[in-house]
């Protein structure tokens, strides 16, 4: 189980919405910003909402304070952001919801050089943080709603515990997390969002996600 969970990117809309959910399933939750005002701030206001303990601070500064990093942050800014808090993220987990999208062709797939954005983090920092990547795939407005999101979403990771605990966190988040393998597989997720943005407007989608089908033993995965 997760103890403190720094968001990195919290003011924007699926780290706020993240942290909202974890918050009022009773997390503690440190917001964290490039601007460490800007952080207060969102914490302030998601406090003041939730009646809960919600706190807010430069991104260095929450990484350190947290046991669980989540790294919400826009494709041109996910190696900056990632360098920034790298000093803190030795032993710790560290979930990348990163998606590669490169304006102004959004709907159109662009993996990076090394594969996909997990694995573009992972070059960068090293084997000593336990790193996966989730939440590509869900709309972030729909997060932010309190209402029940029908979709799956997937994990992966090369450490099993890790990706464990991100699954777990999709649970308190009232979304069915599912382990997806290794952190190279994250590229399929990734290249999956470009997708359902095409999906959105072709079909006219209001936030258009995944759920795998069959029946799942869930159990299996402890095994």
């Amino acid at each position: 189980m997760a103890g403190t969970i720094a968001v990195i990117g919290g003011s924007g809309n699926l780290g706020a919405a993240l942290a909202r959910r974890w918050a009022k399933a009773g997390r503690r939750v440190v917001i964290g910003s490039r601007d460490p005002s800007k952080g207060s701030a969102a914490a302030g206001r998601l406090a003041n909402e939730l009646g809960v303990d919600v706190s807010g601070a430069g991104n260095l500064d929450a990484a350190r304070q947290a046991d669980v990093v989540v790294v919400a942050v826009p494709f041109s800014s996910q190696l900056q952001v990632l360098q920034e808090i790298r000093p803190a993220l030795t032993g710790k987990v560290l979930i990348d919801t990163t998606v590669p999208l490169v304006p102004p062709k959004i709907m159109r797939v662009q993996l990076p050089r090394e594969g996909s954005a997990a694995l573009r983090a992972q070059q960068l920092l090293g084997a000593e943080v336990r790193l996966v990547s989730a939440f590509h795939n869900v709309a972030a407005h729909k997060l932010a709603m309190d209402e029940a999101i029908d979709c799956d979403v997937l994990v992966f990771g090369d450490d099993k515990k890790a990706r464990a605990i991100a699954v777990e966190l999709a649970q308190r988040a009232g979304l069915r997390g599912l382990h997806g393998g290794a952190l190279a597989n994250s590229a399929a997720a990734e290249a999956l969002t470009s997708i359902l943005i095409f999906l959105n407007k072709t079909y006219r989608v209001d936030g258009a996600g995944i759920r795998i089908t069959g029946q799942l033993d869930m159990d299996a995965v402890a095994e």
